[in-house]
């Protein structure tokens, strides 16, 4: 085993493998961008090594800098983690050329599946199907187009290289092919520096079902069965589980062996994940699943296939790299119970899942385990006070159950969303727990269409929190506040010699305002409408009690901003200014930001007249892109930005002539 590793990844999943490199007494060498100096990696790790600047190409993708910095430090190997450098062959390369080792596969493996054209030729040859397609050479526009209509729509435009959702256009009609071809190309070449895509057919009810894969450097390979990761949007991934449910033996047995084939013939070692799409119109069978890609690293979503299996595939990963073989064959590895993960995102689901940013002025999570086994696990790379960046992923947290069967993961999978309490930014809890509330779900009817095919319901803004508003005013007021010292006169705050005190204030919920008038007597609090109820602070929250009925509701307060917490939700109030309320400009003139980025394309000018609807603006950010489109027919009056150029949150990027009034 190794004495000290280097992980060239942040956030999550560098502290995933630091966990697990401290359980196996392995010491740990932290890389480091400008944004991340004081992340939660850093401080874990042994030693910490400053890599540069916040953007990834000046950072977590200098290979040269990552080597030296393991050098430098007396690093034996370096684990890649996901993303950035982990699927670089030649970054294997250099890692190899200078004596130390990678935790991962060849580079040759990583070559024969990181082009997926290549990697479907190879399927081919080895006799695992394959979906039908283009996956030529020729990139002409016009070629790529004939092959389209020789397919039949819909069909799936994807970049070559990659993974992750990125470069991915499903077109449903020729009109439509272009502007998905070019924006495939476009995302291709901004993610991966290759714009060449594939063409192929769309399986109207698929899911998509994959293979966890191990192998050692002795020949020795197996497979850790499947996870289905069917639950998407925008073709990444919302909720994944294992294993797949109403998965038939006989399907699992053949989609196993191909995995492992495909693993075989390229010489893999380490863990993998072999994707596959099935066909779940009529149920999964031996004829109705097709090889999509292969995953040459460590996936985000293992730790189900470590639930179900008891397996800790970091450490596996660790001790393969250092020439162990495998401690298990195929016939040791049995599922044991049901296993979901959760992705929390920092993301504005309301505003079309808009990445997000802010300080988590408030984190918390149910019991759970960190980055191990138990029946709640987190794996988190942020803490409480931890800045959401527009640099790197937004993710928060992975939520991890695991139960004896998928019904009861499922609930526990719903008790665990409805006690995370997060403050400082906006999250996709809600939408997650409404998730798991799902009809069909719940029994396992699920395909890569359910989010969008149910969208409206499941964004729906959940029902007000009774009583928040009332909660909100008294804490922003300071009136839950304990008194600050011994005299008992603190205690009668609320006391008036003729009558009761009011409190009357205007309060901004999401973009409402929302006034609040109270009257106060003792501890009585009389509503405007006429309700009669007590508020207790309470050491996690407090206590609202009306009509002989007690709800416990968490709360937060930083500031000027209250956010209150039940159960898979959170609705913050701020106070309202009256003078910037006052001053306030409408929208319908602007197009703004939605999120700090880099401006990728501009798609209007002065003086040119648009539609509602029509593209304007291709902001990139956190490593998607995002069209943003004319909120009014109308003439463009200024367009203040150009190509490349960094933006923030709430800069004007397009201004319309305003309308006169009539």
């Amino acid at each position: 085993m190794f004495d000290k590793i280097l992980i060239a990844n942040r956030g999550e999943i560098a502290c995933r493998v630091i966990s697990t490199a401290r359980r196996l007494g392995v010491r740990t060498v932290a890389v480091y961008s400008d944004a991340d100096a004081d992340a939660a990696h850093v401080a874990m790790a042994n030693q910490a090594v400053r890599l540069g600047p916040a953007a990834v190409a000046e950072s977590y993708l200098k290979g040269d800098a990552i080597i030296a910095a393991a050098l430098a430090t007396g690093a034996q190997a370096i684990h890649p983690g996901y993303g950035f450098l982990s699927e670089n062959p030649d970054f294997v390369d250099a890692v190899t050329a200078a004596g130390l080792v990678f935790i991962g596969p060849p580079a040759d493996a990583i070559r024969a599946m990181g082009l997926k054209d290549a990697a479907k030729a190879l399927m081919v040859d080895t006799g695992v199907p394959v979906v039908p397609g283009y996956h030529g050479a020729d990139q002409d526009a016009d070629h790529l187009r004939a092959q389209a209509d020789a397919i039949g729509y819909p069909v799936l435009i994807k970049a070559r290289a990659g993974g992750g959702g990125k470069g991915m256009r499903l077109v449903e009609r020729a009109a439509d092919f272009a502007e998905g071809l070019q924006g495939a190309q476009r995302e291709g070449q901004n993610s991966f520096g290759d714009p060449a895509v594939l063409v192929e057919k769309y399986i109207t009810a698929p899911r998509h079902v994959e293979i966890q894969v191990f192998a050692d450097a002795h020949g020795n390979v197996v497979h850790l069965f499947e996870r289905d990761c069917s639950l998407q949007r925008r073709h990444q991934k919302v909720i994944e589980e294992a294993p797949a449910p109403d998965m038939p033996a006989d399907v699992r047995a053949a989609m196993g062996d191909a995995a492992v084939e495909a693993a075989r013939a390229i010489g893999y070692q380490g863990a993998g994940t072999v994707e596959f799409i099935a066909d779940g119109s009529d149920g999964l069978k031996i004829d109705g699943f097709w090889f999509m890609e292969m995953n040459t690293r460590l996936q985000v979503e293992h730790p189900v296939s470590e639930a179900i299996t008891g397996l800790d595939l970091v450490e596996w990963q660790l001790r393969v790299a250092a020439g162990e073989p495998l401690g298990f064959a195929q016939d040791d590895l049995t599922i044991d119970g049901h296993a979901f993960e959760a992705r929390l995102y920092a993301e504005d689901v309301a505003r079309g899942f808009l990445p997000a940013t802010g300080t988590l002025t408030h984190l918390q999570f149910p019991d759970h385990a960190a980055f191990g086994a138990g029946a709640v696990r987190i794996d988190s790379g942020v803490r409480a006070g931890d800045t959401i960046s527009p640099w790197y992923d937004p993710m928060i947290a992975k939520v991890i159950v695991h139960g004896p069967d998928r019904a009861t993961a499922l609930q526990m999978l719903t008790a665990a969303l409805d006690a995370t309490q997060i403050a400082g930014t906006v999250t996709n809890l809600a939408f997650l727990s409404a998730l798991t509330r799902h009809d069909g779900f719940a029994v396992g009817q699920v395909d890569t269409g359910l989010i969008g095919r149910d969208i409206d319901t499941l964004t729906q803004a959940p029902h007000p929190l009774p009583h928040a508003d009332v909660v909100a005013a008294l804490a922003l007021s300071g009136l839950l506040d304990p008194p600050d010292g011994c005299d008992p006169w603190d205690t009668t705050r609320h006391f008036r010699v003729w009558g009761p005190s009011s409190l009357h204030v205007v309060l901004r919920q999401a973009e409402d305002d929302v006034p609040v008038a109270l009257q106060i007597d003792g501890p009585t609090i009389t509503t405007a409408d006429g309700a009669h109820l007590t508020v207790q602070r309470i050491a996690d929250g407090v206590r609202v009690t009306s009509d002989g009925q007690s709800t416990r509701l968490g709360l937060a307060v930083d500031g000027d901003r209250a956010t209150v917490f039940g159960p898979g939700q959170a609705m913050t109030f701020t106070t309202v200014d009256p003078v910037a309320a006052a001053g306030a400009v409408l929208g319908g003139d602007v197009v703004l930001a939605p999120m700090p980025g880099l401006v990728a394309q501009v798609l209007a000018q002065a003086g040119q007249t648009v539609a509602a609807g029509d593209a304007l603006i291709v902001l990139e950010a956190m490593k998607m892109e995002h069209t943003l489109r004319a909120p009014r027919d109308g003439q463009i009056a200024d367009v203040p930005v150009t190509v490349g150029q960094q933006v923030d949150d709430g800069d004007v990027l397009v201004a319309l002539e305003q309308e006169l009034e009539a």
